[in-house]
């Protein structure tokens, strides 16, 4: 099983190629230059390097959302052209559960942060549980017999679903969950001094090479996802915004005033 991972949700534009149990190649950038710039130049890289034929990929995987309005938009449209040129179908990868695969195996639990402006976050809680060998019964879409049985791994689970919210509102969520957490995300160095003011458990901030969006978590998570059915057609693909971008709410006002 071979999947193209995208990701340019954020600050950083991320394409990466996992086969099976193997990430191929990861290109990830987050310096300065506009996605539109970096994302298909990137992948065009990735491709030569490795000699593929995209036909030969199983499926593309995408980082769905939310995040930059113009960033998820990218990121679509250059999936949705894949698929529907390829005729491979999508798989849409939440940009949070993406983010938290980063930190696959920890025991503590995982707080996304995204710097969603206006003092709020998009945010989420996640946690990983151990499957053991057999335990795994998942249907495929359309097949009504079970995968086979699990070789034993790592299931992401969600604690807290994904939102937009004041960033008050999740640490005092966390305070009631009251579990040790790891925050990553580009939200963490705009609202740490928040966090130490606000957060009464234990926690902790991930490292450089953990704390951004990872095209390779997308490829990895969207390869699962896959295994368990969960694709769209290229053609039904559409981001997730969780709210509306400045231009609406600017025409929602004038509309509320006129």
């Amino acid at each position: 099983m071979k999947i193209l991972g995208l990701d340019s949700s954020g600050l950083v534009a991320s394409v990466a190629v996992v086969e099976d149990d193997c990430l191929l190649a990861e290109f990830t950038v987050n310096y300065k230059k506009t996605h539109s710039q970096t994302l298909l130049p990137m992948m065009e890289e990735v491709k030569r390097i490795l000699e593929m034929d995209l036909n030969t990929l199983d499926a593309i995987a995408v980082a769905s959302g939310p995040g930059s309005f113009t960033g998820l938009r990218i990121g679509s449209a250059t999936a949705k052209g894949l698929g529907l040129a390829l005729g491979k179908p999508l798989v849409e990868v939440p940009t949070l559960e993406g983010l938290a695969f980063n930190l696959c195996g920890t025991d503590r639990l995982i707080c996304p942060l995204m710097d969603a402006r206006r003092g709020q976050v998009y945010t989420g809680a996640y946690t990983f549980q151990w499957i053991a060998c057999g335990e795994s019964t998942t249907l495929q879409k359309g097949n009504p017999e079970p995968m086979k049985r699990s070789a034993g791994g790592w299931r992401l689970e969600t604690v807290v679903s994904q939102r937009a919210a004041d960033i008050s509102d999740m640490m005092d969520k966390l305070n009631q969950i009251g579990r040790e957490v790891i925050f990553l995300g580009d939200g963490v160095p705009v609202f740490a001094g928040r966090i130490r003011e606000e957060l009464k458990v234990g926690y902790s901030f991930a490292p450089a090479n953990k704390n951004r969006q990872s095209a390779a978590s997308v490829a990895t998570l969207g390869g699962i996802y896959y295994a368990q059915g969960r694709v769209v057609s290229a053609a039904a693909h559409q981001p997730v915004y969780l709210r509306m971008s400045q231009a609406e709410r600017e025409r929602a006002e004038k509309e509320a005033q006129s």
